[in-house]
C-alpha cells in the first residue's frame, strides 16, 4: 500500500535512514514498499542490503541468526520541479528502472526542467498527484494518486463517479486511481499524554534550511503533512474502505514491480578486448614483456613460476582481467601524453601490476603480500589507486569517457552528512539567533552550563541530525571512476555538478556491495611540483634532471641528511610537523624505514601506543639490544616492523595465520576497520569469531586483548604496505629535488599549492635556502611565481585583488612586445587598467623598474587617469613619448610601509616578520639552543607556521604548533588541554612561550605552560616609526 517511501536521501526532506524505514515497515507488518526518494535513486542499494540481511535464510533465521523480517522493495522517482510534485515513476523491472534513470539524468546533465507530463515510459508506473491530470488524459499506465486527507473532497466531485476506466481502453487495471500515502519520517511519540512530533519537526527543520527561511515563515506548501508516516495497511486501507478498486490497482502496481540486483556480482565492463581468452592472452604477453626487461637477473629466475603464474590465476579465475588491461590502457595513454603518474593502493602489492609499469615498486624486494590485492576467497574488488599531477587529470577523464562511451562511465559520487558545526549553524539561523549567539553556540557547545529553551532545542536537534547520519547533499569521490558493462543507468541516475562529468548516487560502500569496482583516478600536487621544478632547474640552471633514477637517491647523502634532521619541508608526504618529528626519531635514512613511517603516522596507531613501541624497538635493535612481544608469533609474522603492525596486509596476516580466520573473514576484518562497515552485521560476526578462534587456541585473555586493540589501530584509514612504498618514492624525488635544487624546488612548491603549509612558509623556506624573494615585478614576473639565478619573483597570481585576467595579461604582452619602458609604457600597452589595479600593482612595488618612488608613482597614476584619458592600444604607439615629468616635493615613506601594503595585498611580508614585532620583547632562548636546555624552562617569541587541534582519550581538546623564531629556525610546542584552554591560539602573528623542553629520541619540543600573542608595530607610519626606534 505504500507507493511514495521516502528516506533521508529525499535531501533536506525526509528524516528516516534506510534501517529506520526498514523497522518502521516491520512495526506495522508491512512486507513491500516503494522507495521514491525525491529526484534521485541514492537509498536503494543500501535499503537492498538491509533488506538481505534481514531476510530469513537456513533455519528460519537471517544469515547471522537472528530473528528475520521479509521486506521486498521496488524502486522510483518522486519527480519534482523546484518545490511542485509533479508525478511519481515506479519501474515495473529492471528495464523500467533504467528508463527512469536515464530520463532523469539526461535532464540533469542538459539542465533542462523537467516537463509537467511524465514521457511515455515502458515498464514504467506514474502516479500523478490529485489535480494534475484529469482521467481521461491518462496513458494506460498511468494513475492519480489520492491521499487519506483529500478523500473527503473527492467523495464530493465528479472524479469520484469515474473511478473506472472505459472498457474499451487497452487498461493494466480499470481504476484511475491509487492510494498515495508518503511515508516521510517517523510517527509522533507519547509522552505525559502528549504526541510530541519529534521527527515532523526535524523535518520541518530541513525545510526550513533549504529555503533559507526562518521556521516561522516556513510556507505549508513546503513541508510535508503532519501525517506521513508509516501506519499499519489495515489501518491506512480503513479510509479506502468505500473503494475498493482503488486499494486493488494500489495492491495490482505493488504485486507488479521488483528490482532484482544482487550483491557481489559483477557488474562492471567484461572484456578489454573482444572476449575473455583475448584479454587473458594479451595480459600475459604484456605481462612477459615487463618481466623480461624487470626480472632478467639470475635472482628472480623463479618469479614467473612462483609469483606471476599464481597471480595471473587468480586475476583469471575472479574475473578482473579486464580490471589491469583498463588501467593499463589508461597508463600507456598518460605515457603517450607525457603524464607522470604513480600507481599505488593494495595493487602495488602485485608483481603482474609491476611488470605493466601501473606501479613502481618491485613487490619482490619488498616482500609484498599479495593476498592483501586477490586471494582466491577474495569477494570484494581490487583497488589500484593512480595519480596524476592536479593538472592532468582533467585529461585522464575525457579519455575515459571518450574510450568507452559517456553511457556507461561515470565519476563515483559520495554523500555529505551533517556535522556538529554547521548543523548548530544551520539551526541557529533557522530559529533567528543573531550571528554573535550562534557562534556562542558553537564556540561553546561542549561547555556544560544553563542554556535558554531555544538553545536547548538547538542542541537537541543538531545532535538528532548527526546520530541519524541524514546526509545533506552529493559530493564527489577523490577519484572513483565507474565503468559498467550496461549502461550506467541500469544502476543508478546521475548528477551533473560544476566539475562537468556525471557522477553516481551511490556511494563507494553500496558500489563494493553489489560488485561495481571503481578506479580510482586521483589528483595531487606532489607530481605537479615535481614536474615543474624539473622544468625550473632546466631553464634557471640549464640542467637536465631525471626524477627516476630512485636506486640512485636511496644512496644519497645529502637526502639521507634531509630526512634524519627533518628538514623535509615542502617534499611530498614527509613535510608535516608530525612527519618531521617521526622522521627525526628514527634518523630515518633508508628507503624502508621510510615506508614504514609513511604507515605508522596514522593517528590510531599513535593513539594506541603502537607507534612509540615501534620507535623504541626500531632503536633497541639498531643498538644491538632486543625487545619483548606480545607473543612470539607477532614477532614472526611481522619481523620487519619488529612485531607491530604497520600495514593494512598485518591485519589480514594476523586475523588468518594468528587467530585462524579464513583469508574471506580477515579481508572482512580489513574492511571494516572503516566507520561504514563497523555497524554492520557481517564485521560484528567476524569480530566475535576473532575472539572465539583466539579462546580455542588458547591465547591468554590480555593478548588477545592486546591484539585486538591493535587491528583496531587501524580505524579509519590506513595504508597497504605496496601503497606506503609507491608514497615513500615519490617523497624520495621530491627530497632529491630540494637536496640539489632548493630554490628551484621551492618555486615548483609555491606554484602547485596545495601543501601542507601557507605558501608565505614556502617563501619563508626558500629564503632559508639562500633565496631572495622580491615583489612581483611587471618586468620579471610571471602569473606564477619564477626564478632568476638566486632571485624568485613572486607571480602576479599572489595579489589577491588583482583581477586574474590582468595577471595573466602583463607577462604574455611583455613577451610579445618586449620589457615595459615606463608606466605610461605599460599602460598603453596594457587595456583594461584601471586606477585601482594601477595602485595595487605601485603599492607592491611592481613598477619599481621605472626608478620612482611609490608616491611618485601614485601621483603620476592619478594625472593620467584626470588627463585626457588616451585610449589605450594593444601595439606601441606610433611616437613612444613619455609624458612630462612634474617635479614634486619630497615625499617620506619608511621601509615598513612596504612590508604593510605586501601584508594587504599579499597577505604576508616579503620581509622577515620579526621586523613588524614591536621591539620591547625579547625572549631568553631561540630555536637552536633548545637541546641545550632539556628539562628547564625557557622563554621564546614565534611566528606560527601552522596549528593542530586533537582530542584526548577523555575528549578534550589540546593542540600542537609550529613556529618559527627570529632567527627563522623551525620549533614545535605541545599544548595540554589545561593549557589549551587558558592560553588559546587567537590566529596568526606573534607568541610568547614559557614552557619547558622535552626530547624524546632526539627530537625537542615545548611543553607549552603559558603562552601570549604579541602585537605588531602600528600600521601608521607615524606611529610605526616611535615603535621601532
Amino acid at each position: 500500500m505504500y507507493l511514495n517511501c521516502h528516506t533521508g536521501f529525499s535531501f533536506k526532506y525526509g528524516t528516516l535512514h534506510t534501517k529506520e524505514l526498514f523497522s518502521e515497515a516491520k512495526r506495522c507488518g508491512v512486507h513491500k514498499i516503494v522507495l521514491t526518494d525525491i529526484n534521485n535513486t541514492a537509498a536503494y542499494m543500501e535499503m537492498l542490503r538491509v533488506c538481505d540481511a534481514n531476510k530469513p535464510d537456513k533455519n528460519n533465521l537471517t544469515k547471522f541468526e537472528k530473528e528475520p523480517y521479509q521486506l521486498d522493495i521496488a524502486v522510483g522517482i518522486e519527480f519534482k520541479r523546484e518545490h511542485e510534485l509533479l508525478y511519481i515513476a515506479i519501474a515495473k523491472n529492471n528495464d523500467g528502472f533504467e528508463a527512469i534513470n536515464k530520463f532523469l539524468s539526461h535532464h540533469n546533465r542538459e539542465a533542462i526542467s523537467l516537463p509537467s507530463r511524465a514521457p511515455e515510459f515502458e515498464n514504467v508506473f506514474v502516479i500523478y498527484p490529485l489535480g494534475k491530470r484529469e482521467p481521461s488524459q491518462l496513458r494506460p499506465h498511468e494513475f492519480i494518486g489520492i491521499r487519506p486527507h483529500e478523500l473527503s473532497a473527492f467523495r464530493l466531485s465528479q472524479l469520484s463517479k469515474d473511478c473506472v476506466r472505459p472498457h474499451h481502453v487497452n487498461v493494466l487495471h480499470s481504476s484511475y486511481y491509487v492510494v498515495l500515502h508518503p511515508v516521510t519520517f517517523l510517527p509522533p511519540q507519547r509522552k505525559d499524554n502528549k504526541l510530541i512530533y519529534t521527527d515532523f519537526n526535524t523535518h520541518r527543520l530541513l525545510r526550513s534550511i533549504a529555503n533559507n527561511t526562518l521556521l516561522s515563515k516556513l510556507p505549508e506548501h513546503q513541508q510535508a503533512l503532519k501525517n506521513e508516516f508509516m501506519v499499519p495497511e489495515e489501518k491506512l486501507e480503513k479510509h479506502f474502505a468505500d473503494y475498493p478498486e482503488i486499494i486493488s490497482a494500489t495492491k495490482f502496481i505493488l504485486d507488479q514491480c521488483s528490482i532484482d540486483c544482487p550483491q557481489q556480482v559483477d557488474k562492471n565492463k567484461k572484456f578489454f578486448t573482444n572476449s575473455k581468452e583475448e584479454d587473458l592472452a594479451f595480459l600475459r604477453k604484456e605481462t612477459e614483456k615487463g618481466y623480461k626487461r624487470i626480472f632478467a637477473d639470475e635472482k628472480y629466475k623463479n618469479v614467473w613460476r612462483d609469483r606471476i603464474e599464481i597471480e595471473l590465476s587468480i586475476i583469471e579465475k575472479k574475473e578482473f582481467t579486464a580490471y589491469y588491461l583498463i588501467t593499463y590502457d589508461l597508463i600507456n595513454f598518460a605515457k603517450r601524453k607525457g603524464y607522470d603518474f604513480v600507481g599505488r593502493g593494495s595493487g602495488a602489492n602485485s608483481t603482474v601490476a609491476y611488470c605493466l609499469g601501473i606501479t613502481n615498486v618491485n613487490p619482490i624486494e619488498l616482500d609484498l603480500y599479495f593476498e592483501r590485492f586477490l586471494n582466491e576467497e577474495r569477494t570484494t574488488p581490487p583497488d589500484f589507486d593512480i595519480d596524476f599531477s592536479w593538472d592532468n587529470r582533467d585529461e585522464i577523464y575525457n579519455y575515459i569517457f571518450q574510450r568507452y562511451n559517456h553511457h556507461h562511465v561515470c565519476l563515483l559520487g559520495t554523500h555529505v552528512t551533517y556535522q556538529g558545526k554547521s548543523i548548530i549553524r544551520e539551526l541557529g539561523k533557522v530559529f533567528g539567533l543573531p550571528k554573535h549567539e550562534i557562534d556562542d553556540l558553537v564556540e561553546t557547545r561542549k561547555i556544560s552550563m544553563e542554556r535558554d529553551h531555544i538553545a536547548k532545542m538547538v542542541y537537541g536537534y543538531a545532535e538528532l541530525i548527526v546520530k541519524k547520519e541524514l546526509p545533506a547533499n552529493f559530493s564527489i569521490h577523490a577519484g572513483g571512476v565507474l565503468l559498467t558493462e550496461k549502461p550506467i543507468y541500469a544502476y543508478t541516475a546521475t548528477e551533473m555538478p560544476p566539475k562537468g562529468y556525471p557522477v553516481s548516487h551511490f556511494e563507494m560502500h553500496n558500489a563494493e556491495d553489489f560488485g561495481i569496482y571503481k578506479f580510482d583516478i586521483l589528483s595531487q600536487r606532489g607530481l605537479g611540483h615535481i614536474k615543474e621544478t624539473v622544468k625550473h632547474v632546466k631553464r634557471n640552471k640549464g640542467i637536465d634532471v631525471d626524477v627516476h633514477r630512485f636506486d640512485d637517491f636511496k644512496k644519497d647523502d645529502k637526502i639521507k641528511d634531509l630526512m634524519r634532521n627533518s628538514r623535509a619541508i615542502g617534499c611530498f608526504y614527509v613535510e608535516s610537523p608530525a612527519m618531521r618529528m617521526l622522521l627525526g626519531k628514527l634518523r630515518c635514512e633508508d628507503y624502508l624505514t621510510l615506508v614504514a613511517a609513511s604507515s605508522i603516522i596514522r593517528p590510531g596507531v599513535a593513539s594506541s601506543g603502537m607507534m612509540q613501541e615501534y620507535i623504541r624497538r626500531f632503536h633497541a635493535v639498531r643498538n644491538g639490544g632486543s625487545y619483548e612481544v606480545i607473543h612470539p608469533l607477532m614477532d614472526e609474522l611481522m619481523k620487519e616492523t619488529y612485531g607491530v603492525m604497520v600495514y593494512q596486509e598485518d591485519v589480514i596476516k594476523v586475523a588468518h595465520h594468528f587467530a585462524g580466520l579464513t583469508l574471506t573473514e580477515a579481508d572482512v576484518l580489513r574492511r571494516g576497520m572503516s566507520g561504514k562497515y563497523r555497524s554492520r552485521e557481517e564485521f560484528q560476526r567476524i569480530r566475535d569469531r576473532f575472539f572465539e578462534s583466539c579462546r580455542e587456541k588458547k591465547y591468554e585473555q590480555r593478548v588477545t586483548d592486546r591484539v585486538w586493540l591493535e587491528i583496531e589501530s587501524f580505524s579509519g584509514y590506513s595504508f597497504a604496505k605496496g601503497h606506503s612504498a609507491s608514497y615513500a618514492v615519490e617523497s624520495y624525488q621530491s627530497l632529491f629535488l630540494k637536496a640539489h635544487y632548493p630554490l628551484e624546488f621551492m618555486v615548483g612548491v609555491i606554484n602547485n599549492f596545495g601543501g601542507f603549509y601557507r605558501t608565505e612558509f614556502y617563501f619563508h623556506e626558500a629564503r632559508m635556502n639562500g633565496a631572495s624573494i622580491e615583489a612581483p615585478c611587471v618586468n620579471l614576473s610571471d602569473h606564477l611565481t619564477t626564478i632568476y639565478g638566486d632571485k624568485i619573483y613572486m607571480g602576479f597570481i599572489h595579489l589577491k585583488s588583482l583581477e586574474n585576467k590582468l595577471a595573466q595579461n602583463i607577462p604574455l604582452e611583455r613577451k610579445k612586445n618586449g620589457s615595459y619602458k615606463s608606466m605610461d609604457n605599460f599602460l598603453r600597452r596594457t587595456p583594461g587598467v584601471g586606477l585601482e589595479q594601477l595602485r595595487i600593482l605601485i603599492r607592491v612595488g611592481a613598477l619599481r623598474f621605472t626608478g620612482k618612488t611609490k608616491q611618485k608613482l601614485l601621483w603620476e597614476a592619478m594625472l593620467y587617469f584626470s588627463n585626457a584619458k588616451a585610449k589605450p592600444t594593444t601595439t606601441v604607439d606610433l611616437f613612444d613619448t613619455e609624458p612630462r615629468d612634474y617635479p614634486l616635493p619630497p615625499l617620506h615613506r619608511h621601509t615598513l610601509e612596504d612590508a604593510f601594503d605586501e601584508l594587504e595585498l599579499i597577505g604576508f611580508p616579503l620581509c622577515s616578520p620579526f621586523r613588524l614585532l614591536k621591539s620591547d620583547h625579547s625572549s631568553d632562548t631561540v630555536s637552536c639552543e633548545l637541546k641545550s636546555r632539556i628539562n628547564k624552562q625557557v622563554h621564546i617569541i614565534g611566528y606560527v607556521v601552522t596549528t593542530k587541534d586533537t582530542r584526548t582519550k577523555n575528549k578534550e581538546t589540546m593542540n600542537f604548533g609550529t613556529f618559527y623564531d627570529a632567527n627563522g629556525d623551525v620549533f614545535d610546542t605541545v599544548h595540554f588541554p589545561d593549557v589549551a584552554s587558558r592560553y588559546p591560539f587567537r590566529g596568526r602573528g606573534f607568541y610568547e612561550i614559557w614552557g619547558k623542553v622535552v626530547e624524546e629520541f632526539g627530537v625537542y619540543t615545548i611543553e607549552v605552560s603559558r603562552m601570549n600573542k604579541l602585537p605588531m608595530v602600528h600600521k601608521r607610519p607615524e606611529k610605526a616609526f616611535q615603535e621601532v626606534q
